[in-house]
């Protein structure tokens, strides 16, 4: 199951850097994993991440999940937030969250 965390469109000024006129949306989604709560009772919480890319005549999207990162839901919040106020895409979700490991886990 996965509940809606928060969205964000991509700031207007970093996209003129990037040469890209159109508008880029990503939101972020708190998981949980239900197999894991149903076989251990336990809850383990992942996070899946999608962008939009608003081109004319032609929407693209790009996702990551990644199915466990903790089974603390204050943690998995933290990042979402993290992710959230710095325009995290799905390209370096991966690479974000090795450098969050040292302070957040």
């Amino acid at each position: 199951m996965k509940t809606f965390f928060g969205g964000t469109f991509i700031n207007q000024e970093n996209l003129k850097e990037e040469g890209k006129e159109y508008p880029i949306k990503i939101e972020y989604y708190k998981k949980i994993n239900e197999d894991d709560l149903i076989k251990n009772n336990k809850i383990k919480y992942g996070i899946y991440v999608v962008k939009t890319e608003y081109i004319p005549e032609n929407i693209k999207t790009e996702d990551k999940e990644i199915k466990y990162l903790t089974n603390d839901e204050q943690k998995v919040e933290e990042i979402l937030d993290f992710f959230k106020r710095n325009e995290v895409t799905p390209v370096i979700v991966d690479d974000v969250i090795e450098d969050l490991k040292n302070q957040l886990f």
